[in-house]
């Protein structure tokens, strides 16, 4: 009898799962053993979620996640010979992991929960099956299965179809699966960003309609996924889904506050685009750049959680500084210290670790200080319509000394900031910057910045004056540290004579 033709579907899906068992090469006998260890004991168990995924858009999965119709004494008791180690930390929730040479696993009972949706913590409940598992997974492109250890493919909620569509639905109602947990949301945007997918109108609207239930999350959990969003390759996707739904009024306020209506006169750019536009650009710049007559520029490596931070931040504080002027003008007028105070309060509610709050808020502080000097041969009212002067030695000393380790950042973040369409502003502005950038590696070159020191320290300033260490000394040290960068090395006699000098002009002190 012969057999029934080959469909086109057929031969293309089949191809597909081969592809996709390809990329899996590497893990496969790890997941043969495993497969035999738990079907040879009488368990059902496969391979599910973002690895089976990951296979099928030929990307490798670093996790391994297994799901299985054993309880977890018995994958614990399955696991221990066989793996070098096991850990029980989430054995409330059905999982225990294991560890067998450098290949991590982790292997979960199936689950049927209940939410009370007061919390985003079920009630936790050991399903039956592997559909009834998989229905309770976040997206269709998650709920897919392959049966271990002969590979067989489960796809109950049509997953293939919407990674075909590279498309986001969830295996339930999304107003059902966003009700019982509120962080699949802010995952939605995060695999937007990270993959390239849209999400399905229904999605879309839950989102909207479900927004504020956001507030649920902790903090810590809406920083996890926000980071992984602004890492990911294409983060202005995840951004506007957030800002679109209304999310973003939630967890990051301020980004949807940057969308200032503009005044019939258009006297200022669209801020919330620009800053999308100036984060694109900056992380374009990530890694290997090039500078006219520099040899060797200082790279920032990519992905750079402080500089995306910084590009997508830099303006926030623009809403609030915003005046009409007479004549027909807008003006910002210290938006960056502004906007240096809301990021940190933001990214401190955001659980933002000390130092990425402290150097997101510096460089939003210094965002605009290159604008404040002119060029060799290019006043900056060419440039930024700021002071008609040419840069001074003393000038870019300062620049160098306030930005610290975070100048590679601010080099990238200054040319990022420029989103003109006018073409000779453009140019203008990056040969003034290279130009700046120049002159930066010779300084330093000669005059070792990066440590720069007064030429006299906090015992010799005690000696010359005749006092003791305290607020005096203090004042003293920094007058000395600006006339350092004022003349640049002076020597120590140039030193004492202006340290005098300046004592001279002080007021008696007790």
């Amino acid at each position: 009898m012969p057999k029934p033709p080959v469909s086109d579907e057929q031969v293309s899906f089949g191809a597909l799962q081969r592809r996709a068992v390809g990329h899996l090469a590497p893990v496969l006998p790890l997941l043969h053993s495993l497969g035999d260890l738990f079907t040879n004991a009488g368990h059902e168990v496969s391979l599910v979620g973002g690895p089976v995924r990951d296979a099928f858009l030929g990307r490798r999965s670093h996790d391994l996640d297994l799901t299985t119709s054993a309880r977890p004494d018995q994958i614990e008791a399955l696991l221990k010979p066989w793996a070098d180690t096991t850990w029980d930390i989430g054995r409330d929730f059905g999982t225990i992991g294991a560890r067998r040479g450098d290949d991590i696993v982790e292997v979960t009972t199936y689950r049927a929960d209940a939410y009370d949706r007061q919390t985003r913590k079920p009630v936790v409940s050991f399903g039956e099956s592997l559909t009834e598992d998989l229905v309770r997974r976040d997206f269709t492109v998650n709920a897919m299965a392959l049966r271990l250890p002969d590979l067989q493919f489960v796809d109950p909620y049509d997953g293939m179809a919407a990674l075909a569509a590279r498309t986001l639905m969830t295996p339930s109602a999304p107003e059902v699966s966003f009700g019982d947990d509120p962080l699949r949301m802010m995952r939605a945007a995060r695999f937007a960003a990270q993959l390239g997918f849209t999400v399905d109108p229904r999605v879309r609207a839950a989102m909207t309609d479900l927004a504020g239930s956001i507030e649920m999350i902790s903090a810590e959990r809406v920083h996890d996924e926000l980071v992984k969003l602004l890492l990911a390759p294409d983060p202005r996707a995840g951004l506007a889904l957030l800002v679109d739904t209304g999310i973003a009024d939630f967890v990051l306020p301020e980004l949807p506050a940057l969308r200032l209506e503009i005044d019939e006169h258009h006297r200022h750019k669209d801020v919330y685009e620009h800053s999308l536009t100036v984060l694109e650009q900056a992380m374009a710049l990530e890694g290997q750049r090039t500078v006219p007559g520099l040899e060797h520029p200082e790279l920032v490596p990519g992905p750079d959680l402080v500089l995306r931070l910084a590009a997508l931040l830099h303006d926030i504080g623009k809403p609030a500084t915003r005046r009409f002027e007479k004549g027909g003008g807008v003006s910002f007028h210290h938006h960056e210290m502004v906007g240096a105070k809301l990021v940190r309060k933001r990214l401190r509610a955001l659980r933002f670790d000390k130092d990425t709050v402290k150097q997101v808020a510096r460089l939003t502080e210094l965002h605009l200080r290159f604008h404040g000097y002119g060029g060799p041969g290019v006043p900056s009212r060419d440039v930024a319509g700021a002071v008609d002067s040419p840069w001074t030695d003393s000038a870019v000393r300062r620049y160098i000394t306030d930005a610290g380790p975070l100048l590679p950042r601010l080099h990238l973040l200054t040319r990022s900031d420029c989103t003109t369409r006018n073409r000779r502003k453009a140019a203008a502005l990056a040969a003034a910057y290279d130009s700046l950038e120049v002159r930066i590696a010779a300084l330093r070159e000669q005059e070792e910045l990066d440590a720069v020191r007064p030429e006299l320290d906090g015992n010799q300033i005690a000696q010359v004056l005749g006092i003791k260490p305290g607020p005096v000394l203090g004042r003293a040290y920094k007058h000395l540290l600006a006339f350092r960068l004022d003349n640049g090395p002076v020597g120590e006699d140039a030193a004492r004579e202006e340290l005098l000098r300046w004592w001279a002009d002080q007021p008696e002190v007790e």
